[in-house]
């Protein structure tokens, strides 16, 4: 129940969260790169100077003066020319600071006083290499992870248990034929099919889901093969069969809810291994593209920046492993549940 609740409050994050964190996933903020995680309201001090002086270039000025009181900066602006007040709308742009107000002039407009309200923004997990918050950017690429692992693992299941519950229940030539199939599947190397897709089709999620469910499903076969055969044979199936029950009939009332644990926990299994399927593809740029993305392309973005910005890989890696270790209990859990030998004792 705990690893329940742990996947029903990342999900609900995910969905949810980007809207409450104050600041746009994909909105850059060119000064403040590469910030640690922390608590504290940006900009700081330090940002704060950096900020200004680039503003201040654009607006072709430079910064004489200026003092922060609370959330209003006291700010001096002095040109060799009389600066053109237009400019200021480069404050506001920045979605640093609020709109300018002109408090004072001097030297015939070649020096501005200004009152200049300073945005608080936070960033609890930092900035990436852009200026991009990474809570944010985290909680929407974690709507792709799911959508991809959940969609591509709902589709395993249709197909891999109705394939091997069938194979496993009919048995004999149909039985052999059918998993001499699955064999030839299994030996078409994975890459080589994406890339096949890839020459007649435009990469774009729709055809990733298409890619990982076009194979994530024979593993769903062996594994419900394995358990049909296994449970063909009990009393209670013979039982069904002497009664006149019919192949659909058998797999749907006997068949499938007595193989549920095995499913469950490779289901439960299945999701993370697609979320790691799609971070793969993603990081040979065959998956989720600009401007969506998912864990595995922050994840990949964060290795290539771990030595300079280590928090880049530990954010989305921490919803990722979080999501990972709760599947899997839950998993393991659910299975133990479902098991018709535990209801019995």
């Amino acid at each position: 129940m705990t690893a329940l609740a742990v996947l029903v409050l990342v999900a609900l994050a995910c969905l949810a969260g980007p809207g409450l964190t104050g600041t746009e996933p994909d909105r850059f903020y060119p000064d403040l790169r590469l910030l640690p995680a922390g608590l504290g309201a940006q900009p700081d001090e330090a940002h704060l100077g950096l900020a200004l002086e680039r503003i201040a270039f654009r607006i072709r000025a430079r910064v004489a003066e200026a003092t922060r009181d609370g959330e209003t900066l006291r700010l001096v602006l002095a040109a060799d020319a009389p600066i053109d007040r237009r400019g200021l709308v480069y404050l506001p742009r920045s979605d640093l600071f609020g709109p300018a107000r002109v408090v004072g002039e001097e030297e015939g407009g070649r020096r501005l006083i200004l009152a200049v309200p300073v945005r608080a923004l936070h960033f609890p997990l930092g900035t990436d290499i852009h200026g991009r918050d990474l809570l944010a950017r985290s909680l929407v690429a974690g709507r792709v992870s799911l959508a991809v692992g959940l969609t591509a693992t709902l589709v395993a299941l249709l197909i891999g248990i109705a394939y091997g519950a069938t194979a496993g229940l009919v048995g004999g030539a149909v039985d052999a034929v059918m998993m001499r199939i699955v064999d030839a599947l299994y030996a078409l190397p994975f890459i080589f099919f994406v890339i096949l897709l890839l020459v007649f089709f435009r990469a774009s999620l729709g055809l990733m889901l298409v890619a990982i469910a076009a194979v994530e499903w024979l593993d769903m076969a062996r594994i419900v093969r394995a358990q049909t055969l296994s449970l063909r044979e009990r009393d209670f199936v013979r039982a069904a069969r002497a009664l006149g029950s019919s192949t659909p009939r058998l797999l749907a009332r006997h068949i499938v809810p007595n193989a549920l644990g095995p499913i469950a926990v490779a289901a439960t299994l299945l999701v993370p291994q697609v979320i790691l399927l799609e971070s793969f593809l993603s990081f040979l740029g065959l998956g989720v593209q600009e401007p969506q993305t998912s864990w595995g392309v922050l994840i990949a973005e964060g290795a290539r920046s771990i030595e300079t910005a280590p928090h880049m890989l530990a954010a989305p890696a921490a919803f990722l492993i979080a999501t990972l270790v709760s599947l899997t209990v839950f998993g393991d859990g659910l299975a133990d549940a479902l098991d018709p030998r535990g209801r019995e004792t």
